[in-house]
């Protein structure tokens, strides 16, 4: 901040605040007085103090600030207040506020004047203008600055899976799509992206990425993780944190830990209770974690509500300090998941009231309880365990202390306030994050079927196309609490008339709805078609009748898939499946385009639909990348991230996988007694078609044997066979041929998205090092042991073109 601009700041407060916040010459007097050359007087006692020296280390700025503040002061650096609309009643600060507890500051202030999707308590005229956005908080900023005795600047966060959850920021598909793109670099500048957008709106934290594997696709969280394996997630987790943390904003984890898979993949009230045992849980769930924080640094953690082996995480010692901290090296913040303090009282039980849960948690590791709740129900009762000497000053100064030096890595005690508000009308949402932002949307499409080349269509070729199915038309999926709202968005019917000429002419009929009437319950005992359901189906096949080709857009919407939106079923809901068939009937070639959040069940599509295209939850702008690919503007090479299963019955059914796990029952020979279940997933984890073809050759390793402590260089030749450009997705799995303890059949060690032209090659190169090749032995020690293991590539983890041996010595 510069050190000359008092002025305007007093200018600024006094007409922006007007009767909220009155200025009179005394106030502005003590303003002059802060603002310093080069620091600012946060404490107002006229002198630099240490804390406020930019010249001193961050480790003696914290010692001196901790040593001024009293124990209001501190506990208040272990609470978030939620923003306007959430917690909030005031958009700008208000004289009450010396009466609220904030008076002694906050640790954070999460989702302020955001105007955050689907909260109309949340909307507010400061959210946008964005330079309108970043005066408000500053004003909101310089009231903790200069109406607290000791100034602490407030760490703003915000979510930021989709984007930045800010209105009209740039918004990403769904997580799971990112996912699909299998694209390091895109995803880093997604995370500028979403960082620099953070940085001039005046937010200094993100709550992104989530790194909980997806291993159960009835879990309705499924559409915000990246996939299924932790390799694949720790790569694009890195590179996520990497990017939002480049452009001086942390990066705060979700969820730690052991989140994603509660108890037959139920949601809403459970969240608990996950049956994982201690190996696979370091190497499935806390492998993103661990890799994370040790390759990229993030500031922030955000602890989970769910126990695990009969002790709930947010009031582990063992996650949050041993593991966390000792063994991981984070050294950042940890802020609880909203109730995941209550709940160590209300749910877990494990606590006799929610003043015992927070002992528990503060002593365990927390530093900031959130909530959507008065920050004053959490700080009177911590106030009252300082007092009684249930939790020690030592134990709470620790917790204040790593707060503390995450807002001056921050630099929020030498410019805490953004500069520039104008900045931010020409930084946020510009015409390359749109057009990046197209890009991501594109790169997370995956090609499931295509029959006899179904797909692409000719723009040039005469046809009449009829779109159909209750999800062309909708747009609900393109906007996510999590991410940025109130940017237009564009159905895929509407994408796809855009290609509309003399020669290619489209219909729409909606053909049924989403889900119908006593769903999910009707996917226990089926119910007749009511005869508007009939005569909806029956109206989208006469239009078929005269089409030339269909293009069936079905799936599921952000009501059936989401936060507390786990399933039971992973079929088509609704009367989906029955349109499908109705539309068969009439023997015109079907595509579909599948939107949803999840893996689907959706067996008979897969044999009876000429082509399959998997577009996950587009951003607003995504339909555009659906017609494209549809019409062979672009041709889709992402792949999946997770495991389609044929039936619920299968579950779990993911990758990794031990060996034999997946194995198929015979109906004969050793072990065969008949035909009793179904074998196999419907399409495996990795698993994505292109318009082209690839092929792979010259598979390298050097050296085939070294020593334990050594790197494997590994290269592999791919060539574009085909006649269209396309991407490839170039896959590296290794296997341990013989091991101490069971581990996984194989395990994805690298991967690299490339784009040829047809008669294109490139060599591929990748590197093994030691802890790829780890495992966890019978004493729980992560080694790498001696003796023979097995590249293999290829473009899916069941299509494998080319191995090779190498030794470890």
């Amino acid at each position: 901040m510069s050190v000359n601009r008092t002025s305007g700041i007093v200018l600024f407060v006094s007409v922006v605040l007007g009767a909220h916040f009155p200025v009179d010459s005394m106030a502005q007097n003590k303003t002059k007085s802060i603002y310093q050359k080069g620091w600012i007087d946060f404490n107002k006692n006229g002198k630099k103090d240490i804390y406020e020296d930019p010249a001193q280390s961050i480790e003696r700025r914290v010692e001196d600030l901790l040593s001024q503040m009293n124990t209001d002061e501190k506990t208040a650096q272990t609470a978030t207040l939620y923003g306007y609309g959430r917690v909030l009643q005031d958009e700008l600060p208000r004289p009450e506020w010396k009466n609220a507890i904030w008076k002694d500051g906050i640790a954070n202030i999460d989702e302020e004047l955001n105007s955050v999707p689907n909260n109309k308590k949340a909307a507010t005229s400061y959210s946008y203008p964005f330079s309108k956005h970043v005066k408000a908080k500053n004003t909101v900023q310089r009231w903790f600055i200069e109406e607290t005795r000791l100034g602490i600047p407030v760490d703003f966060t915000n979510e930021g899976i989709h984007g930045l959850c800010h209105e009209k920021a740039t918004p990403f598909c769904a997580p799971i799509g990112i996912g699909s793109t299998w694209n390091k670099n895109l995803v880093g500048k997604a995370g500028h992206i979403v960082g620099r957008e953070a940085r001039v709106l005046g937010y200094t934290n993100v709550y992104a990425p989530i790194l909980d594997p997806a291993r159960d696709p009835r879990w309705g969280r499924v559409v915000e993780c990246y996939g299924e394996d932790p390799f694949h997630i720790a790569e694009l987790g890195k590179q996520m944190v990497l990017g939002i943390q480049a452009e001086g904003v942390a990066a705060t984890l979700k969820h730690y830990a052991v989140y994603s898979v509660p108890k037959g993949g139920r949601d809403g009230h459970a969240r608990t209770d996950p049956h994982v045992a201690p190996r696979e849980m370091h190497q499935l769930y806390l492998y993103p974690f661990r890799r994370v924080i040790e390759e990229a640094h993030p500031m922030g953690v955000m602890s989970s509500y769910n126990d695990w082996d009969g002790i709930p995480v947010t009031g582990s010692y063992y996650f949050l300090t041993e593991l966390l901290r000792n063994q991981f090296g984070f050294k950042g913040y940890v802020v609880s998941d909203s109730e995941a303090v209550e709940f160590i009282a209300s749910k877990h039980h494990v606590a006799a009231d929610f003043k015992g849960a927070i002992e528990q948690a503060l002593k365990a590791g927390l530093n900031v309880w959130t909530n959507f709740r008065d920050p004053k129900i959490y700080l009177e009762p911590l106030r009252e365990l300082v007092k009684e000497g249930r939790v020690s000053t030592d134990v709470l100064d620790q917790r204040v202390r790593e707060v503390l030096a995450v807002k001056f890595r921050l630099g929020l005690f030498d410019k805490p306030l953004v500069e520039d508000p104008g900045k931010a009308d020409h930084l946020v949402h510009t015409q390359a994050d749109r057009d990046f932002a197209h890009q991501l949307n594109r790169e997370a499409l995956v090609l499931l079927k295509n029959e006899a080349k179904t797909l692409p269509m000719s723009k040039d070729k005469a046809m009449k196309v009829l779109v159909t199915g209750p999800l062309a038309e909708e747009v609900n999926y393109t906007v996510s609490r999590y991410g940025p709202g109130n940017n237009p968005s564009l159905s895929i019917y509407k994408a796809l008339q855009a290609y509309g000429t003399e020669k290619v002419k489209f219909d729409y009929a909606r053909g049924c709805d989403i889900v119908n009437e006593g769903w999910p319950g009707t996917e226990l005992v089926p119910t007749p078609l009511t005869d508007e359901e009939n005569a909806g189906i029956a109206a989208a096949v006469e239009k078929a009748k005269n089409a030339d080709v269909i293009v069936a857009v079905v799936g599921e919407d952000e009501k059936r898939v989401g936060e507390s939106l786990s399933r039971t079923s992973l079929d088509l809901p609704g009367r989906q499946q029955q349109l499908l068939e109705a539309l068969h009937k009439t023997g015109k070639p079907i595509i579909v385009v599948l939107v949803n959040g999840r893996p689907l069940t959706i067996n008979w599509a897969d044999q009876n639909v000429n082509a399959i295209l998997e577009a996950w939850f587009p951003g607003p702008e995504g339909a555009k990348a659906v017609a494209e690919s549809l019409f062979g503007d672009y041709n889709p090479g992402g792949k999946l991230p997770v495991t389609f299963p044929k039936s619920i019955g299968q579950i779990e059914l993911n990758f990794p996988f031990k060996p034999g796990s997946h194995a198929n029952q015979p109906s004969s020979g050793d072990n065969g007694f008949g035909r009793s279940r179904v074998n196999g997933p419907l399409y495996p984890f990795g698993f994505g078609l292109s318009y082209t073809t690839f092929d792979y050759d010259n598979l390298k390793i050097s050296p085939e044997k070294q020593a334990a402590a050594g790197n494997f260089k590994v290269s592999v030749d791919i060539s574009n066979t085909g006649t269209l450009k396309g991407d490839e997705v170039v896959q590296l799995y290794v296997k341990d041929k013989l091991s101490s303890v069971v581990v996984y059949d194989s395990q994805l060690r690298g991967f690299e998205r490339i784009h040829l032209v047809p008669g294109e090659k490139k060599t591929v190169t990748f590197e093994l090092k030691p802890q790829d090749l780890e495992l966890l032995n019978r004493d729980m020690q992560a080694v790498v042991e001696p003796g023979e293991f097995e590249v293999l590539i290829g473009s899916s983890s069941t299509d494998i073109r080319q191995r090779h041996l190498f030794h470890v010595e």
